[in-house]
């Protein structure tokens, strides 16, 4: 019912409209695209450290329970 509503557009036109909305776009400088990358690789390990910690503890708790049966 709502793609009754909708306007269809040709595939010449919806090209159009898809290049002139790329051509809007603010895209990251070099720099910037390296910075986010180390941060995203930096904050990835410390968390794939941390709940490798985290599992390792609750692990030991688990084994440690076990035993006790």
């Amino acid at each position: 019912m709502a793609d009754d509503t909708k306007k269809r557009v040709s595939i010449g036109t919806f090209i159009s409209q898809v290049r002139t909305e790329g051509s809007k776009i603010a895209w990251p400088t070099w720099p910037d695209t390296l910075r986010t990358a180390i941060m995203v690789m930096i904050m990835a390990t410390i968390l794939g450290l941390f709940f490798f910690g985290v599992d390792s503890f609750f692990g030991l708790i688990v084994r440690k329970l076990i035993e006790l049966l």
